[in-house]
């Protein structure tokens, strides 16, 4: 039996356990176990996606308007305000059933943790301070055609054998991680980038360091963020040994206007890759309407300015997403990635395109959340 095969009856198996456990802790009140999900699958087609200038169509593997998923979430009642807190959450690749994050059972979280007054602090795999940081400032989310296609990493914000907490005090959000070894997988891919660390003799192979401080009211916010990786031998992406990082500095902010949301940006990267160092600011914004109370507009603008080279990325998408219930949506999005120089960056996240070619995209597809 094949890993994909392997995961897939594994994680039925935990279904049915949880489930089971579900029912049974609910009913003592002080404990609950919630089973969630997203489902989620579109068909886009672009152009020039090679250096020939073809056109494709296809069912995207990584994502539609979000990355579908499976997950479990528990929280037991200590007493004195203090809960017990645990989420598993599996990525699903619905164009052939397989598993996401490196074909981890549990890829996009496996957390445990206690909740109380002072915030919440988390151990295992988790969402790390960029991915908290681009929340409520990003407007298009992980869809297919966003800022996501810029960066991979950021929809793949997180971090394996981590230690985390997050807070919220009268407004002020505060939070940060730190990873002992930041990927362990080595199934290529933004999720999956052979970095496993806890390396004797090297404590900063594969160390992570995300931080977040901020301020949110319902009407508008701000925070600031930032984000260390290091890489060891054989990592992916040019982080070869310890000694190599890859450094992001954001600032994100959102404000709301009676119906319309506003979310701007903008990310500092330093790149020390085996390669060369490189440096990078990528900007965006953004904004979302609710044109009926069934159907929403959102759109975006990016740009990613490559310092030192002639190689910039400019982004331009717009989404309609018309919800047919409160759990089921349509939605289709036109898109738009204008590559200057050398660059090579798909309007698709995943995709391909020509070096330097100017990208052109439509997508539509169906939303179903559990």
């Amino acid at each position: 039996m094949n890993n994909a095969k392997h995961g897939a009856a594994l994680l039925l198996a935990i279904v049915g356990t949880i489930g089971t456990l579900g029912v049974s802790s609910s009913a003592r009140a002080q404990s609950s176990v919630t089973i969630y999900g997203l489902l989620d699958q579109s068909v886009a087609y672009t152009s020039n996606a090679n250096a020939a200038g073809d056109s494709i169509v296809k069912l995207p593997t990584l994502t539609g308007s979000f990355p579908s998923r499976l997950g479990f979430r528990g929280v037991e009642d200590l007493g004195g305000g203090l809960q017990a807190v645990f989420t598993l959450e599996a990525g699903l690749l619905m164009d052939t059933g397989g598993l996401s994050q490196g074909n981890r059972l549990f890829g996009r979280q496996a957390s445990v943790g206690l909740k109380g007054d002072f915030g919440t602090v988390t151990i295992g795999r988790q969402v790390n301070m960029t991915f908290m940081a681009m929340l409520k400032s990003d407007v298009m989310g992980p869809n297919l055609f966003s800022i996501s296609s810029i960066d991979p990493y950021i929809p793949n914000a997180r971090s394996d054998n981590a230690v985390g907490y997050y807070g919220s005090f009268n407004n002020i959000v505060v939070g940060a991680t730190y990873s002992t070894g930041r990927d362990s997988s080595s199934a290529g891919g933004p999720g999956a980038t052979n970095c496993g660390g806890e390396v004797a003799g090297n404590a900063k192979a594969c160390r992570q360091v995300t931080g977040l401080l901020g301020y949110e009211t319902p009407a508008y916010g701000f925070n600031v963020a930032y984000d260390i990786l290091y890489g060891n031998v054989g990592a992916a992406n040019g982080l070869t040994s310890s000694d190599r990082s890859d450094k992001r500095l954001m600032l994100n902010g959102y404000v709301k206007a009676g119906a319309v949301k506003v979310g701007a940006g903008v990310m500092d990267r330093t790149t020390d890759a085996v390669t060369g160092l490189t440096e990078s600011d990528l900007y965006f914004l953004g904004a979302s309407y609710p044109l009926t109370p069934l159907l929403a507009l959102d759109a975006q603008v990016a740009r990613r300015d490559q310092k030192r080279s002639a190689n910039d990325a400019t982004l331009l998408v717009a989404r309609l997403t018309y919800s047919l219930s409160k759990r089921t949506a349509v939605y289709a999005a036109l898109g738009r990635m204008k590559n200057s120089g050398l660059s090579a960056v798909s309007l698709d996240a995943g995709g391909t395109v020509g070096a330097g070619l100017t990208q052109n995209g439509l997508m539509t597809g169906l939303r179903h959340a559990f």
